[in-house]
């Protein structure tokens, strides 16, 4: 599959492992560099990894001591999904630039010219080191960029860019390439509104003599590589091209050092420092142009009416009053149909939950497919076991109204992309209120003609909140990927609980399942993608069909044109060159399922002979985010998502509608009020069923 580093969060990239210290010996009668030998083995060595018990030569090129050796530096982060979030693993990598040359978005890194270095991250400060030894004799294609019609040998051409393990071995190969055009911590700065056209930063190139040509600037066209850039001779062996400089600079030093760049688009807009109305237009200018939904009916807001309404309140909260600013962006951010719109209120958020919802009033309800709301959790000795209410009991009215306009008026706690979406949330959070609250509650209980009417307050208790909250079964101290056997069925069972842990450790451990259940021959195949928050997705059908999967196109505001354009090509599942075959399939999904582990759900889908079972579809949540995110005053940071996904035909992918079951299992008295897993259960009947 063609991966690319990006900065977003929906786009998996390919992998380089950690690298220890890769020295390069050069001839003992090569002129070494002018530099203490110790210094050089000090920088690049301070690591256990590297040997102690001999003298390691290190050298200049032979035609040149002062040809570069080794290329280290740092990298700062705000955006923290890939240092911190999805990787275990760090390293740098230096990779040819053939294919931004050639700008063939189709091209595949060789493996040898991959160079790896060592990268020691700091998560607690959101930054790095690293250094890349340069080896003596490097692998990548020589590309003539002198632009005449003259042949010569030309040069080979790399960029560092931040590389950790995300999948497979430590180098792009097989089923991990890499097309080399590097984004995202890298040593260039790229345009994302013009084709990622390199536009600044530093190069390394290798010539194999002194009469090779390079640009010594990007020409009127402001492209590099192109027809119109002025030239410069380079000397042989390494140097550094400094694309800052007009013209470009030639760095010729034994150690070079150059500092890898985190995009402005991948980087957190940071306007805490502002006032609450500077950073609230600062931030509004940007969202009501970028927000990835503008232009879709029913999911645009109004934003002259949405400036009118929420500016008036950050105003009122000036100077330092934080909690009406978190409750204006609060606000802010309920005005959006879309549960990719997210707040985080620190300090002041924490306030809300205790103001308003704190309080609970024992008890948890489902709501049917008919209408009934059926109590699935009673908390023992508390408010509504205290009024007599228990399990399957149905409730009649609550806070002064029927059940269903109770629900229907409750303030979910953050936005939400479905209607089934919003309602789930709804009917969790409508026993929720703040403590001490009293009011009505009106019942039937199980076997019972007459309703109660009780009275019942509100106190401090949770377990009510958890009984349906995400599932009313999140466990986040698990393994990414689980599977068993299920031994009574022989059924292979995998469970992907998380698509933003290890993604490395994620994709071992799903192949692996696959290779045991073949081996072991089991009847058929479950896959449960159920209550899964996304992350990064991992094109997990790769292994299941050898067929091209089409997953739309990925499109940006343009702040060029004032459009929202492609990104590149439409995105492709491409299949592994491990295949496993089931003669039996199902998918199990719901609408805790959200954004990228809708993206795998829904390749998964595509897999011929797969059968997706659930009691709604996934949260059609699908958006990509990165780029839309703010810091504001007072410990407030607010998202967006900036990046939408199109299908062929200009419709919408996925957003607000999510993976459909193909068999669709109804929301019932039983199935709530079940001990078992009911879509489990459900799955393996269609299993053993059809296996006959």
């Amino acid at each position: 599959m063609k991966h690319r580093i990006l900065w977003i969060v929906l786009l998996v990239t390919a992998s380089l492992a950690l690298a220890a210290c890769i020295l390069t010996a050069g001839p003992k009668d090569t002129p070494e560099p002018d530099l203490p030998l110790a210094g050089i083995q000090e920088e690049v060595c301070g690591i256990e990894s590297c040997p102690t018990a001999e003298v390691i030569t290190i050298t200049a090129d032979a035609t040149d001591p002062e040809a570069p050796v080794m290329i280290k530096g740092s990298f700062d982060y705000t955006n923290e999904f890939y240092p911190e979030d999805y990787a275990e693993e760090h390293a740098v990598g230096l990779f040819d630039m053939t294919g931004f040359i050639l700008r063939d978005d189709e091209y595949v890194i060789p493996v040898n010219s991959q160079v790896l270095g060592y990268a020691d991250v700091d998560e607690d400060n959101n930054t790095a080191t690293y250094s890349i030894l340069l080896p003596a004799a490097p692998q990548a294609p020589l590309n003539d960029v002198d632009q005449n019609e003259e042949s010569n040998a030309g040069v080979q051409i790399f960029a560092v860019e931040y590389a950790p393990n995300w999948t497979g071995g430590p180098f792009y190969a097989d089923d991990d390439e890499y097309w080399g055009w590097p984004g995202y911590l890298a040593s260039v700065v790229t345009d994302s509104e013009n084709d990622d056209e390199i536009i600044g930063g530093k190069l390394i190139i290798w010539a194999p003599d002194g009469a090779q040509s390079f640009p010594s600037g990007f020409g009127a066209d402001g492209l590099l590589f192109t027809a119109d850039d002025p030239l410069m001779t380079v000397p042989a062996g390494y140097s550094v091209i400094d694309l800052d400089q007009d013209p470009f600079a030639l760095i010729r030093e034994p150690i070079v050092e150059i500092d890898l760049l985190e995009p402005d688009d991948a980087a957190i807009k940071d306007f805490s420092d502002m006032s609450y109305t500077e950073a609230f237009d600062a931030m509004f200018e940007i969202v009501s142009k970028e927000y990835a939904f503008n232009g879709i009916p029913g999911k645009q807001p109004d934003w002259e009416q949405l400036y009118a309404e929420i500016r008036p309140r950050v105003e009122a909260a000036e100077p330092r009053d934080a909690y009406n600013f978190y409750l204006a962006m609060r606000e802010f951010a309920l005005a959006f149909n879309d549960g990719h719109v997210g707040l985080d209120g620190g300090d002041q958020e924490g306030r809300w939950v205790q103001e308003a919802i704190y309080g609970g009033f024992g008890f948890a309800i489902r709501e049917l497919d008919d209408g009934r709301s059926i109590v699935v959790y009673i908390l023992p000795d508390g408010p509504a076991d205290r009024a007599g209410m228990q399990v399957g009991a149905e409730i009649l009215e609550f806070k002064g109204l029927p059940i269903a306009d109770a629900i229907s008026q409750t303030e979910p706690y953050g936005p939400q992309s479905t209607d089934f979406g919003l309602r789930y949330e709804q009917t969790v959070f409508v026993g929720r209120a703040p403590v001490n609250t009293r009011t009505e509650v009106k019942f039937i209980n199980p076997g019972d003609t007459a309703p109660i009417t009780a009275d019942v307050t509100a106190e401090i208790e949770f377990d009510s909140l958890w009984a349906t909250y995400l599932g009313g079964e999140y466990d986040e101290y698990v393994l990414p990927i689980e599977y068993r056997i299920l031994p009574d069925e022989w059924i292979g069972y995998i469970k992907v609980n998380s698509n933003s842990d290890d993604l490395n450790l994620s994709y071992r451990i799903f192949e692996r399942a696959l290779k045991s259940f073949e081996e072991a021959g089991v009847v058929g195949l479950i896959i449960d993608m159920r209550l899964n928050f996304g992350g990064t997705p991992f094109n997990f059908a790769g292994y299941l069909t050898d067929q091209e999967i089409p997953m739309g196109q990925l499109q940006y505001y343009n702040e060029n044109s004032g459009e929202f354009e492609g990104d590149d090509e439409p995105t492709i599942y491409t299949p592994y060159e491990n295949q496993y075959t089931f003669d039996k399939m199902v998918l199990l999904v719901d609408q805790f399922c959200f954004s990228a582990c809708e993206l795998d759900a829904y390749a998964l889908s595509q897999v011929p002979g797969m059968v997706v079972i659930g009691e709604f579809p996934t949260a059609g949540v699908e958006a990509e985010t990165a780029r839309g995110n703010f810091d504001l005053p007072a410990g407030i940071s607010f998202g967006v998502p900036t990046g939408r996904f199109i299908n062929e035909d200009g419709t919408i992918f996925l957003e607000g509608v999510g993976v459909v079951p193909d068999i669709d299992l109804p929301v019932t008295e039983e199935s709530v009020l079940s001990e078992e897993d009911v879509v489990l259960q459900r799955a393996i009947e269609e299993i053993l069923n059809t296996a006959q």
